[in-house]
């Protein structure tokens, strides 16, 4: 269990710079400026983003013995973290659809957790 819990903490490290770094460039004026020098850092996030995310998974999955659980991990980080850093950046908070989506996703992580 410490192991799981452990790529767990991975995963949401990765999928929040993997976010915030897509949030950043979400921000730049336009595609080109993507490229521009002061820019470029914003691949080195993601690089380490999608690096922790192959360890995260590597251990997650060592530790579960299920592909799915690792799954929903991931994707429990995402609903963790977006919500945050979308407030953070934009100050928008999200609409009915939304936040049925967020609770039926928080749903499905717990369920799946718990239930395997």
């Amino acid at each position: 269990m410490p192991a799981l819990v452990l790529a767990l903490g991975i995963l949401i490290v990765a999928e929040g710079l993997n976010i915030l770094a897509e949030m950043f460039a979400a921000q730049l004026p336009g595609v080109s400026s993507l490229f521009e020098r002061q820019n470029l850092y914003l691949f080195g996030m993601v690089f380490l983003g999608c690096s922790l995310l192959l360890v995260g998974y590597s251990m997650g999955y060592g530790a579960a013995k299920n592909i799915w659980v690792v799954t929903a991990m991931s994707v429990g980080g995402i609903l963790v973290v977006e919500p945050i850093l979308a407030w953070t950046f934009f100050h928008q908070f999200p609409e009915k659809g939304a936040i049925v989506g967020l609770v039926l996703g928080a749903i499905g992580l717990i369920a799946t957790i718990i239930w395997r």
